[in-house]
């Protein structure tokens, strides 16, 4: 009878034990999803100011269509992939053609910028410059959020590559959680708007 009371609790602990692994590891996953979702709140907010920046500018650069066009089209593919990896902020695929997408926009952005250079009267309107405050400050933001998620994101790695973790991670379905990171060096820092 002694032996079936500590058999039982033996396995009571282990379960127990599980639970807990299973618990934490849940708990870590909500983070890093959760810090995702403060990227997609500042992306949206980029996204959103990107075409009045760019009709803002149109007016100036009307030899320029090609360069505002390409600008819009980065934004839209970026928007796309960003909804895409909000699903699930853990699959490595989607957040890589987020972080291509992102690099695609960043260089878009970049060129609109030096191109805007040669443009003072651009430079010079109020409105150019309000969207250009904003943008810089979304940028900030953008950069802040991301390396929030990639810190929790790299918790999240680290325990469920950990022991006791490793050991169930894979059975309940806690795969590795890849980066946020920019694909492209130019754009790797916070893109800066200086029209």
């Amino acid at each position: 009878m002694e032996v079936l009371i500590v058999v039982l609790a033996v396995i009571l602990g282990l379960i127990i034990w599980v639970v807990m692994i299973y618990n934490r590891l849940v708990k870590l996953k909500n983070r890093f999803q959760n810090a995702f979702s403060q990227i997609d709140v500042q992306l949206r907010r980029r996204y959103d100011l990107i075409p009045n920046l760019v009709e803002t500018a149109k007016g100036y650069l009307k030899h320029e269509q090609d360069t505002l066009q390409k600008v819009i089209e980065a934004r839209n593919h970026a928007l796309s992939a960003m909804k895409k990896a909000g699903e699930n902020p853990g699959d490595g695929k989607l957040m890589q053609a987020l972080a291509g997408a992102e690099g695609v926009l960043g260089g878009a952005m970049i060129n609109l910028n030096a191109l805007t250079e040669a443009y003072p009267d651009l430079k010079a309107d109020k409105t150019m410059q309000q969207l250009t405050e904003e943008l810089t400050s979304t940028e900030n933001r953008v950069s802040f959020a991301r390396q929030a998620y990639n810190d929790e994101v790299m918790f999240y790695n680290t325990q469920r590559e950990t022991f006791p973790d490793v050991l169930f991670s894979a059975m309940f379905g806690f795969h590795i959680a890849e980066l946020f990171e920019v694909a492209n060096a130019e754009v790797k820092e916070a893109i800066r708007v200086n029209f």
